[in-house]
């Protein structure tokens, strides 16, 4: 086990890997949830795109910007003291050229080298070129394109590999096949790694109920109490009481 109190490095993940140690990755978007998740010993935070849908209630990936993502995980990284941080790149700023890439993640990162994590099966920039979120490599000849994408991402120097919402056979393949970690979403139980988006297994996205996801609490209801508790106090003037107020 990795001394706690030292920061996850991509090293580390791949020597995870090598141990049969599973990477546990999650969602985040702020240094509030940063510092919660870092606490309970989570690896890696990821800060996806997916904010554009969770937090700023878009209905797709494909508006997320740089500077939506570059504000956002500074915050991650500021709250983090433990875990590794990845940034994903949003729609349109590394597939032009790989002058804009290579600009753009260094708008994002301070260190030279910019370490990157590839992303297959179903990428949700993709969504419409995909038809839809559907899942990838049922069938034999799609199956081995992953296959051969997942192998060539790790032979151009990808430290890890995100694998989502693809048959967990297939997941398993790519896994043996790979030096690097997987990190499975819908993939099944055999990848290194998984991650959820933090506000769904958390219960706070009541909509959206997909086969993968496994909700660890329900905490939308009892934000609603909550609230409901606070209104009525305030309206039956409870609240503030005495001692939550300051004397003369």
């Amino acid at each position: 086990m990795s001394d706690e109190r030292q920061r996850v490095t991509i090293r580390e993940l791949r020597e995870m890997k090598g141990r049969g140690q599973r990477i546990v990755t999650l969602t985040c978007y702020d240094a509030l949830f940063a510092r919660l998740l870092d606490a309970a010993g989570v690896d890696v935070l990821l800060v996806g795109d997916s904010v554009n849908q969770v937090l700023a209630a878009a209905d797709t990936t494909l508006s997320a910007t740089l500077e939506q993502m570059i504000y956002h995980t500074k915050l991650v990284a500021r709250g983090a003291a433990r875990a590794l941080v990845i940034c994903d790149m949003p729609f349109m700023t590394y597939q032009i050229s790989r002058e804009d890439a290579l600009r753009n993640c260094g708008r994002v990162l301070v260190d030279v080298g910019i370490p990157v994590m590839g992303h297959l099966g179903l990428t949700p920039q993709s969504v419409h070129a995909l038809g839809g979120y559907r899942v990838q490599g049922r069938d034999a000849a799609a199956a081995a394109r992953l296959l051969d994408d997942a192998q060539a991402l790790a032979d151009a120097g990808a430290f890890a590999v995100v694998l989502e919402l693809i048959p967990a056979p297939l997941a398993s393949r790519i896994t043996k096949a790979l030096t690097i970690p997987t990190i499975g979403i819908g993939a099944g139980p055999a990848c290194d790694g998984q991650v959820l988006v933090l506000h769904d297994m958390l219960g706070l996205n009541e909509g959206f109920n997909p086969k993968f996801l496994k909700r660890y609490a329900a905490l939308a209801e009892d934000v609603r109490e909550a609230v409901r508790r606070f209104a009525a106090e305030v309206r039956e003037g409870r609240y503030p009481g005495a001692e939550h107020s300051v004397e003369q």
